[in-house]
């Protein structure tokens, strides 16, 4: 059966736009005689003058399938999934929270792990700088328990200078027995440092002997023979 396009949008109350873009694409059989476009329609239709307009409106249009009523089960069902929906993100944003509260404590712990270092360093610094200022002051400024410390320690070194300059001196005649010589020749030698020992320094002569100290002079030219 072939409808016009009024026929066809007035029967399934279509606009004329909608007809047209359905036969652009193809979705609709039409065939073109003289200038006109007729819609070829499958469906059976009462009355064969067709073409007029009481009988195309008393055609009955086919209807379409009811969709199912809603009742209070499918509302209550569709209200407990979403509402399990929501329990579920809710408990992952919680344990979302939980992480982030977690990496900011830690970044917390770490920043005053770092802030106790710097400050141990520094005060070990100004440790370090007050005992140095200290010792400083006490240099400049001793206390009078310190200066005798001080004093103390003098008289100890000189006194362990004057053991050291003892035990290295040796008097002459000692160490002339010590030589493998004549006694002739041991007084001729000590002849020598008699004539020369108050104007060389190298001769040392306490409580009447003569003494010589090899650490700190050569005696080869008096004691050659």
């Amino acid at each position: 059966m072939r409808l016009t396009l009024d026929e066809y949008s007035k029967y399934f109350k279509m606009s004329k736009e909608m007809i047209h873009s359905k036969l652009r694409s193809k979705i609709l059989n039409y065939v073109v005689e003289d200038g006109i476009t007729y819609i070829i329609v499958q469906e059976p239709v009462q009355n064969t003058h067709i073409h007029k307009k009481e009988d195309i409106s008393t055609n009955k249009v086919k209807k379409m399938p009811q969709k199912p009523k809603t009742t209070v089960a499918m509302v209550l069902s569709l209200y407990q999934k979403e509402n399990q929906q929501l329990k579920d993100k809710i408990i992952q944003l919680e344990a979302k929270i939980d992480k982030l509260i977690e990496d900011k404590e830690q970044m917390l712990r770490d920043e005053m792990s770092k802030i106790e270092q710097v400050y141990a360093t520094k005060d070990e610094q100004l440790k370090n700088i007050l005992e140095l200022m200290n010792r400083q002051l006490l240099t400049q400024h001793p206390s009078p328990q310190q200066i005798q410390e001080i004093e103390t320690i003098e008289e100890a070194t000189i006194e362990q200078k004057k053991e050291k300059e003892a035990d290295e001196i040796v008097e002459l005649k000692e160490y002339l027995k010590t030589l493998d010589l004549e006694s002739y020749q041991r007084k001729i030698i000590k002849k020598r440092f008699l004539a020369v020992y108050d104007r060389d320094i190298r001769v040392i002569k306490q409580n009447g002997k003569l003494y010589l100290n090899f650490s700190k002079y050569d005696y080869s030219d008096l004691l050659e023979y």
